[in-house]
C-alpha cells in the first residue's frame, strides 16, 4: 500500500486520534477550486482526501454528490484534467488522495494505466464501489504491484465468510458502509454499523473508516465510536454546490474538532 498513507494512518492510530476523510468532486465548482479545497480541507483537519472522479452514473451516490458530478462533467472534468489537479495538489501537500470512481471509467482509460498514470502523480489509492470483492483479483496484483490501495468494503448485510475473505486482502482502510442505500446525510444508528466493525476485527488491525449518512460533528462523534475514521462527503459538497466553500470548511472544522473532543 501507499508509504504516505500508511504513515499518516499509523500516526493517527499512535496518537489515538480518529481519522477525518472529506470527500470532494474533482472538477466542481472548477479544477482550480478543488485544488484550493482540498488545501483548505487540509488547513480544518482533514486527514485524508477522497477525490471523486465524475461519471455521468455514480450508481453508489445520492442526489447531492450526483449533482456535483453532473455539474463538473459540465466543466469538461475528465481523467485527464483530473490527473493534472492530483498533481497541483501535490505542489503543496502530501495529504493521503484516494480516488473514488466507478469500473466503465477506469476501464475506459485501462486500469494499469490508470493505476501507474495516478500513482505517478501523486495518488495513493482508488475505491471502486461497483467492484464486488470476488471479480477483482487481477485488480489488486495491479494495485499492490504499484504500491496502489484498492479498498475494499464491508456493510451491515457483509456475511462472515465474506468479511473473512475481504480483511484478508485490506489495504489502507476498510471502508465500512454503514446503511444500504447510496450516499447522502441521514439519521443513522451507529451501532448496527458497530456490530459489523467489531466482528471485522476478528480478521483485520487495520482501520477501519465508517461512510455514508455523516452530516453533522455530532454524528461524526457518533460514528468514531465504532471505528478509527469517518468519510463525509455529501455535507461539504452541498456548501460546494450552494456556492458556501466557506461554510463547507467551517463544517470540516467543527468535525474535526468533535472528533478530537
Amino acid at each position: 500500500m501507499s508509504k504516505r498513507m500508511n504513515n499518516k494512518l499509523a500516526k493517527l492510530r499512535a496518537d489515538g486520534r480518529t481519522g477525518l476523510y472529506i470527500y470532494v468532486t474533482a472538477g466542481c465548482p472548477s479544477a482550480e477550486a478543488t485544488v484550493d479545497i482540498v488545501r483548505r480541507a487540509e488547513e480544518a483537519g482533514a486527514d485524508l482526501i477522497e477525490l471523486g472522479l465524475p461519471f455521468s452514473d455514480p450508481m453508489a451516490d445520492g442526489p447531492v454528490i450526483q449533482a456535483a458530478s453532473v455539474a463538473a462533467l459540465k466543466n469538461g472534468m475528465t481523467m485527464k484534467k483530473a490527473l493534472e489537479i492530483v498533481k497541483e495538489i501535490r505542489r503543496h501537500s502530501e495529504i493521503p488522495i484516494v480516488g473514488m470512481g466507478y469500473i466503465n471509467m477506469v476501464n475506459h482509460y485501462g486500469f494499469e494505466r490508470f493505476v501507474t498514470d495516478f500513482k505517478a502523480a501523486g495518488m495513493d489509492g482508488v475505491i471502486l464501489p461497483d467492484v464486488p470483492h470476488e471479480e477483482s483479483e487481477e485488480m489488486r496484483r495491479i494495485c499492490g504491484a504499484h504500491d496502489f490501495t484498492l479498498t475494499e468494503f464491508i456493510t451491515p448485510g457483509t456475511t462472515e465468510e465474506r468479511m473473512a475473505e475481504t480483511c484478508r486482502h485490506a489495504a489502507g482502510f476498510v471502508y465500512c458502509v454503514s446503511n444500504y442505500g447510496v450516499t447522502g446525510v441521514k439519521e443513522i444508528d451507529y451501532s448496527i454499523i458497530g456490530k459489523v466493525c467489531s466482528a471485522a476485527r476478528r480478521y483485520t488491525d487495520i482501520p477501519l473508516a465508517i461512510g455514508f449518512g455523516i452530516g453533522t460533528p455530532e454524528a461524526a462523534a457518533r460514528a468514531a465510536k465504532q471505528a478509527d475514521g469517518v468519510i463525509v462527503g455529501s455535507a461539504v459538497v452541498k456548501h460546494i454546490l450552494d456556492g458556501d466553500i466557506d461554510g463547507g470548511i467551517r463544517l470540516i472544522a467543527a468535525m474535526r474538532k468533535a472528533l478530537d473532543a
